[in-house]
C-alpha cells in the first residue's frame, strides 16, 4: 500500500513544473519534526524561549536604572521597552537559524535521513520547505510566548506591536532559508563554529541593547549590510508605532533572503542526491 501510494503521488506530479524538485508533500517532513520534537527535542526548543527572557530580566531590568531612557525617533522610550523588540528579533533567528544549521548538518552527512526521504516521492524543494517550515513554527512559537510575556509589562507601546509577530516569522523564515543553503555546502562540524563567529557579533553590534548611531557612520553603514540590524528596526519599529516606508525596505530584505536560499538549497540537494 505504501509503495502504491507513493506511485500515485509520483505519477500525479508528472508533467507539471518542477516535478522533478517538488511533490507538494512537505508536511511530511514538517511531521518527522514534530514526532522527533515531542520525543527528544522539546527540551532544546524551550531553552530558545528562556534565552531572550533570561536577557531581558538581567540586562533590561538590571541595567535601566544606569542607562536610563533611550530616543528612537525623536522620543525617549524606557531601556526594558528599546530592548524588548531586539530580543524578539534575535530569539526569531537563532531559532530558526539554529534548526537549519546544526540540525540539518546532522540529518545531512551523519544521520543520512535525507538520502532516505530522497529515495521516495520527495524532492528536494519537499526537503528544504518541509525543514525550513518547522524552523517558521518555532521562530513563530517563540514570537508568541515572548509577546505574550512583555505585552502585560506594558513593553509594546503601539497597537501595530501585534504586527511583530509576523514579522518574527518572516525573519525566521529569511534566516533559515539562508542557513539551511549555507549548512549545504559544508563538510564537517568545525566549519558549522563559522556561523557562531557571525552570530556573536551581529547580535552584540546590531543594536539589540544600544543605538547604531553610537558608532561612526562608516561602521554604522557596515552593521546595516546584515540582517540582524534589519530584523531589529523592523520588529522595533512596530513595537514602537514608528511606521515608515523603512520598513518595508526591512522586510524586503528578508524576502531576498528567503529567495535566495530557497534557490541554492534546492540546487545543492539536487546536486547531492538526486544524480
Amino acid at each position: 500500500m505504501i509503495i502504491s501510494a507513493a506511485v500515485a503521488i509520483a505519477e500525479a506530479r508528472m508533467g507539471k513544473p518542477g516535478e522533478k524538485y517538488y511533490s507538494g508533500r512537505s508536511r511530511a517532513i514538517m511531521e518527522r519534526a514534530y514526532i522527533a520534537f515531542k520525543s527528544s527535542t522539546w527540551m532544546i526548543v524551550f531553552s530558545g524561549f528562556v534565552e531572550p527572557v533570561l536577557f531581558l530580566l538581567s540586562f533590561g531590568y538590571g541595567l535601566k536604572d544606569l542607562v536610563g531612557d533611550i530616543t528612537v525617533a525623536g522620543q525617549p522610550i524606557g531601556y526594558v521597552a528599546f530592548i524588548a523588540p531586539a530580543l524578539l528579533a534575535t530569539s526569531a533567528m537563532n531559532g530558526a537559524i539554529y534548526d537549519s544549521t546544526m540540525n540539518v548538518f546532522f540529518k545531512l552527512n551523519h544521520d543520512r535521513i535525507y538520502h532516505g526521504m530522497l529515495s521516495t516521492s520527495l524532492g528536494p524543494m519537499d526537503v528544504a520547505l518541509g525543514e525550513i517550515g518547522w524552523a517558521l513554527l518555532r521562530g513563530f512559537s517563540y514570537a508568541v510566548g515572548f509577546m505574550a510575556l512583555v505585552t502585560p509589562l506594558g513593553l509594546i507601546p503601539s497597537a501595530w506591536g501585534i504586527l511583530a509577530i509576523p514579522a518574527a516569522v518572516l525573519i525566521a523564515f529569511g534566516f533559515a532559508s539562508f542557513g539551511m543553503a549555507v549548512t549545504s555546502y559544508m563538510k564537517s562540524f568545525q566549519q558549522l563554529e563559522v556561523i557562531n563567529i557571525v552570530l556573536l557579533p551581529m547580535f552584540l553590534f546590531s543594536g539589540s541593547f544600544y543605538p547604531l548611531d553610537v558608532f561612526p557612520e562608516w561602521l554604522q553603514t557596515l552593521i546595516r549590510l546584515f540582517p540582524l540590524a534589519h530584523a531589529i528596526d523592523l520588529v522595533r519599529g512596530l513595537t514602537l508605532g514608528n511606521i515608515s516606508w523603512a520598513l518595508l525596505g526591512h522586510a524586503m530584505y528578508f524576502v531576498v533572503m528567503i529567495v535566495v536560499g530557497l534557490f541554492f538549497t534546492t540546487k545543492r540537494l539536487n546536486a547531492l542526491f538526486m544524480r
